[in-house]
């Protein structure tokens, strides 16, 4: 009998990513466990991410929505101090100065009344006061500074010559008022004050929440206010907003406009964005944290796989699969499990996004760089862990991987 000499059969090549994809697949059920841990990891550092970057810019364009429907042409003129700390004063025709310069294309103002302290009635203690405080205002405010009642009226001509007050959305929460009417009253510096209207939050002038408003010459003639404005709002054209801003201070206060404060609410609101964005970066470190660990797990799984799987990956060579075969057969497993995490993740924080942003009333915006991002950096990972178990496997020799038990 001659022996015929068996060489190996190589195999096909129109084969081999069919089976780099089927060997792949039958690894990763092998070991199911350690492969969910791995990938698990992955999806929580991706979901962090996507999940941070949707709520951040799902709240930058609710920021936006406010601002474009309340407008960012409103400026704040309220009293400064004095060189010496003291608290200054406005003068009494600040307001009509202001409307004077041409591209204001409204003004009012409040002025607030220090003395009279705001109680639900008589019987509450001196002290209780709640952090309520009482501002004269003008007829004009609401249409000035985008403010909206929930119930009621505003102040007209006749009741602002009256005991008729409109409190803000705090200030009714903490009198406990439910709705104004004529049976509902207050007590304002030891006048009881009928509650014609419930203002809706503004957002443009939060103080005003915690506040009780009164018509002008009601708070001149039965509270002792000093006629001085304390807070101005005007509204100007956008293309000479910046213009205006700059004559503000002087137009209000000529003798002394080191003594006025200009402010512009929205870049406030803007300011407590950024915020709410060097928060959301914090979370993003915690976000590419949680990425790496994901990652370590999925190195620390193929090496595993490697030593586990000596016997297979002998055979292997030994039926004909090169190195590069079986080094790519390893990259391919590190790669379908950090895909697998990937796209977990992706949608995981999607969806925390979404519902988030629904439960807000916020528009879900979840940018595609985050999720395209997401996507790219669990692939690179993937390679980065797969590498050096692929590059290990292919170098073992098929004597030596058939001989381990």
């Amino acid at each position: 009998m001659t022996l015929m000499e068996v060489r190996p059969r190589p195999v096909p090549a129109r084969m081999r990513a069919r089976d780099v994809l089927r060997v792949g697949a039958i690894g990763l059920r092998t070991r199911p466990l350690r492969a969910f841990l791995s990938a698990l990891g992955i999806a929580i550092g991706i979901a962090a991410m996507v999940g941070v970057v949707g709520l951040s810019s799902s709240s930058g364009a609710e920021l936006d929505r406010q601002l474009s429907a309340l407008g960012t042409n409103l400026l704040t003129v309220t009293s400064g101090t004095t060189l010496m700390g003291e608290a200054a004063q406005l003068p009494m025709d600040a307001e009509a100065m202001i409307a004077r310069i041409g591209p204001v294309r409204a003004v009012s103002s409040v002025g607030k009344v220090s003395e009279a302290k705001v109680y639900r009635s008589e019987r509450i203690p001196e002290a209780q006061t709640g952090g309520l405080s009482t501002y004269a205002a003008r007829l004009d405010l609401p249409a000035t500074i985008g403010a909206t009642l929930s119930g009621g009226t505003w102040l007209n001509a006749a009741t602002e010559r009256y005991p008729a007050a409109v409190v803000g959305a705090d200030a009714a929460r903490r009198l406990g008022i439910g709705a104004p009417g004529q049976d509902t009253q207050i007590v304002v510096g030891g006048v009881r004050f009928t509650v014609v209207g419930v203002l809706e939050p503004v957002a443009l002038a939060p103080d005003l929440d915690s506040g009780v408003l009164v018509g002008w010459p009601v708070a001149e003639g039965r509270l002792g206010f000093d006629g001085h404005p304390t807070t101005l709002y005007t509204r100007s054209d956008e293309a000479r907003l910046e213009a205006v801003r700059e004559v503000l201070g002087a137009t209000a206060n000529p003798q002394a406009p080191n003594e006025v404060d200009v402010s512009r609410p929205s870049d406030a609101l803007a300011a407590k964005q950024a915020t709410s964005q060097a928060f959301a970066g914090l979370l993003l470190g915690v976000g590419a944290v949680a990425l790496l660990v994901g990652g370590v797990g999925v190195a620390n799984t193929m090496v595993i796989s490697v030593l586990e799987r000596r016997a297979e990956i002998g055979l292997r060579r030994s039926l004909g699969a090169t190195r590069g075969q079986v080094r790519t057969q390893f990259l391919a497993e590190s790669l379908l499990l950090s895909a697998l995490g990937g796209i977990g993740g992706v949608l995981l924080g999607t969806g925390v996004t979404t519902a988030y942003a629904l439960y807000s009333g916020w528009p879900s915006v979840v940018p595609a760089w985050a999720t395209a991002g997401g996507l790219a950096a669990t692939l690179a990972i993937g390679a980065a862990a797969g590498l050096y178990p692929a590059v290990r496997a292919s170098r073992l020799s098929p004597t030596e991987a058939l001989a381990t038990p």
